[in-house]
């Protein structure tokens, strides 16, 4: 009996090791965790490199005359705000704070691309650009509402020309480095993206 006991025990035992070398490999769940998130970090990096593309092509969602946003930084989930809405929004603003509505579309084109959803880096929000804390002294309640919003924008754009004697650049100096940086310059404080943004509203006037 211990012979045949002995003989069942080295089958079983060649029998599992045969079975252990044929067997299919057991799968690697970290190897291929790590694989799949290699290829998600990828997927990801051709996502930016497309939106870099579509901002720069779009020339929105960006700080005034500032470079676009950085990679990680996406694009605004929304289009830019119709003419049909927008036109009847900035004339009753501009009758409103009797600024001219070509001033206003200018800055508002300047500094939003006429996204509504727009939001910059440093914070600023909606289709006038408004940081939080200027867009509360207006009163404004939701700052991403295109007439809130431009409404604001007017009325804080004719703040800066009551301010600065009707001297359009350098209330729109003001207007994108802040009255304190205009005030302490003189005129238009010498940024070159505030430059930038000054005279490329300036130019819109004229076409």
């Amino acid at each position: 009996m211990r012979w045949l006991a002995a003989l069942f025990a080295a089958v079983f035992f060649a029998a599992v090791a045969v079975a252990a070398e044929t067997a299919p490999p057991v799968p690697d769940v970290k190897r291929q965790m790590q694989d799949a998130a290699d290829k998600q970090r990828v997927s990801v990096a051709r996502q930016r490199e497309a939106i870099r593309v579509q901002a720069k092509t779009l020339g929105v969602w960006l700080l005034p005359g500032a470079p676009p946003l950085d990679l990680a930084d996406p694009i605004p989930p929304c289009e830019p705000i119709a003419d049909a809405d927008l036109t009847p929004l900035i004339e009753s603003a501009a009758k409103t704070q009797e600024i001219q509505p070509k001033l206003l579309r200018a800055v508002a084109e300047q500094e939003s691309g006429l996204l509504p959803c727009a939001e910059s880096p440093k914070g600023a929000q909606g289709l006038m650009q408004l940081m939080p804390g200027t867009a509360d002294e207006l009163g404004v309640e939701d700052p991403f509402d295109p007439k809130e919003s431009i409404d604001a924008g007017a009325k804080f754009l004719k703040q800066l020309l009551d301010r600065y004697a009707g001297d359009v650049s350098k209330a729109l100096g003001a207007y994108n480095a802040g009255p304190a940086a205009a005030d302490e310059a003189g005129g238009i404080p010498d940024i070159p993206e505030t430059q930038d943004y000054v005279k490329a509203i300036l130019g819109k006037l004229v076409d």
